[in-house]
């Protein structure tokens, strides 16, 4: 793990520099340490030195330019002898080139430049020097087609699993467009139609008889409220989950639901019997709609929540905006009464749903027992309010 974060910090160019730099004083080192080969065999130091760097300072071009330089450094190994940069230019052209023709074209080069530099080179050469000088040569050029290879047959795996990975995505996606659509149409069948049978109903009771006692007609006019609302934003639910509708729901009649109507989810519950009272300090409808959305949600589950598990309870709803973000509490004392048995069944997901809400908003929701009751915090950061235009 340290090597690859080393070699991360290095770029092309700057290895490319180091190399050099190597090849340069691996030239000079030879030419002092022995005696110089090829044409240049008796020569001063000073022009094998020059001659060694001038060959080495070469490589700096073997990316852009591989032939070109292998050629260069080719000339340089016949005139002084420079093994270190030839084994470097062959390494460079059998990683660059493909094909074969051509990699087989510059290993005859190279050993024929080698055979002339010990043609030209002080008599007593055995052949055993002459196999390394042509293993300098060969060697080089085969691991840099072997690695060039590997390289290749890498990028070619690695693209194989992008394009599975893309397909396992797609398939993936279209499994879940089929179990929107499954949802969708469950959801219509089992809810919309009951919900529907409700409103129906509640508009019966309104214009009946019944409907002479205000009492009846007050609950029978919040019912058919409660479920053409319901109905708007099963509607919307179903445009999401229904394929070729994602983002384009049925257009609902009702408003979506924001902080403007606190007021009203709190004057619902009175009107049903509970004792609710909302306190909200700052301007919650100032905020964007997500948040808005979110703080209507919290205080509706709230509510409910209340009525369902603790009957006849006070329920106090809290909503402050701060500099920082907004926090919503919604806390009830204990059950004033015993719990109807005809109550409706609870899922145990509102606050799973709330919590993922919030969330998706980076904020955060807490729920517990608190002082015989319950009590529900919910605090969701926010920017600036978005401009009326």
């Amino acid at each position: 793990m340290t090597e690859r974060t080393g070699e991360s910090r290095w770029s092309e160019r700057q290895r490319d520099a180091l190399l050099t730099v190597v090849v340069v004083l691996a030239g000079v080192g030879d030419a002092w340490v022995k005696s110089p080969n090829g044409l240049l065999t008796g020569a001063p130091f000073a022009v094998v030195v020059v001659v060694s760097g001038a060959v080495g300072l070469a490589l700096w071009w073997r990316r852009r330019a591989p032939g070109v330089v292998a050629a260069v450094v080719m000339v340089g190994y016949v005139i002084a002898f420079t093994p270190v940069a030839m084994g470097v230019a062959m390494y460079t052209v059998g990683e660059r080139y493909r094909r074969i023709r051509t990699l087989v074209l510059f290993g005859v080069a190279g050993c024929l430049a080698g055979v002339l530099s010990l043609w030209a080179g002080p008599p007593g050469l055995d052949l055993r020097y002459g196999a390394f000088a042509l293993a300098l040569i060969l060697g080089p050029l085969i691991v840099g087609y072997a690695v060039a290879i590997r390289r290749d047959l890498a990028l070619e795996a690695q693209s194989t699993i992008d394009a599975l990975e893309r397909e396992r995505h797609l398939l993936v996606e279209r499994a879940q467009v089929g179990e929107r659509a499954r949802i969708a149409r469950e959801l219509h069948d089992v809810v919309a139609h009951r919900v529907g049978n409700i409103v129906l109903t509640a508009g019966a009771l309104k214009v009946g008889p019944q409907a002479r006692d205000p009492a009846v007609a007050e609950a029978a006019e919040l019912i058919r409220d409660e479920g053409h609302q319901a109905l708007e934003e099963l509607r919307e639910v179903l445009g999401v989950l229904t394929p070729g509708r994602r983002g384009q729901a049925a257009p609902a009649k009702a408003p979506h639901p924001d902080a403007s109507q606190l007021d009203k989810l709190v004057e619902g519950a009175a009107r049903l019997g509970r004792r609710a009272t909302l306190r909200v300090d700052g301007h919650p409808e100032t905020l964007p709609a997500p948040v808005q959305r979110a703080i209507h949600r919290i205080v509706q589950e709230g509510l409910t929540n209340a009525a369902k598990h603790a009957p006849g309870a006070e329920v106090g709803v809290l909503v402050e905006c701060r500099m920082d973000g907004v926090e919503v509490r919604v806390t009830n004392g204990p059950a004033a009464g015993s719990r109807d048995a005809d109550s409706p069944p609870s899922g145990g997901n509102g606050l799973i749903g709330l919590a993922e809400r919030v969330a998706l908003l980076d904020g955060t929701v807490t729920a517990g027992p608190y002082d015989g009751g319950y009590r529900i915090d919910a605090f969701i950061p926010h920017g600036p309010a978005p401009a009326n235009t």
